[in-house]
């Protein structure tokens, strides 16, 4: 694909074109999932310019899963598969690693930490919310695929990501105070 023309002014009226051609309005919910899944993609982007080498490999692999997640929404009814199926298995398997490392958890956190730490927690919970936009699709009949799985599990090794992150660099975690 190819990008000449990025005004078009076609949606200035409220609707948007699909990949498919069909012209839908830009708060259909195709177009929220899209939309929450390059906002996603951008704190990702966004936390990749505070971290470490190491990890913004992992996350730029993300990124484009999650291009490829947003290229296959918005051809819908299309079998066209962009997302590989082992990523849920990749994301799957750097939890395990990561989690292996780690201490046990007995309260909940308070997101923060260093700012790479503190970024990859509101990806986090963009990611929580793309994932419930996934549910209102599917339930409007679209065939999400293998999206849901990877959206949830995605937002569980960005938990995991951030704990770990704070443990190989010395940070500390701030746990939940439950008033007695």
């Amino acid at each position: 694909m190819r990008i000449s023309k990025v005004t078009t002014k076609t949606g200035d009226k409220g609707k948007t074109e699909l990949g498919d051609g069909k012209r839908v309005l830009k708060d259909h919910p195709v177009m929220v999932f899209i939309g929450e899944i390059d906002e996603l993609n951008s704190h990702l982007g966004l936390a990749i310019t505070a971290s470490h080498d190491d990890l913004a490999g992992e996350l730029r692999g993300i990124q484009q899963d999650l291009f490829n997640i947003g290229g296959e929404a918005s051809m819908p009814g299309s079998d066209m598969e962009l997302l590989p199926q082992d990523r849920v298995t990749f994301l799957e398997r750097a939890i395990e690693k990561m989690n292996a490392e780690l201490p046990s958890l007995k309260e909940f956190i308070l997101p923060g930490g260093d700012e790479f730490c503190a970024r990859l927690h509101v990806a986090r919970a963009v990611c929580r919310r793309a994932e419930r936009s996934c549910v209102t699709l599917m339930n409007t009949g679209v065939d999400v695929k293998s999206w849901l799985t990877f959206l949830n599990r995605l937002s569980d090794y960005l938990f995991v990501l951030v704990r770990y992150a704070n443990k190989i660099q010395g940070g500390s975690e701030t746990p939940w105070e439950r008033e007695n």
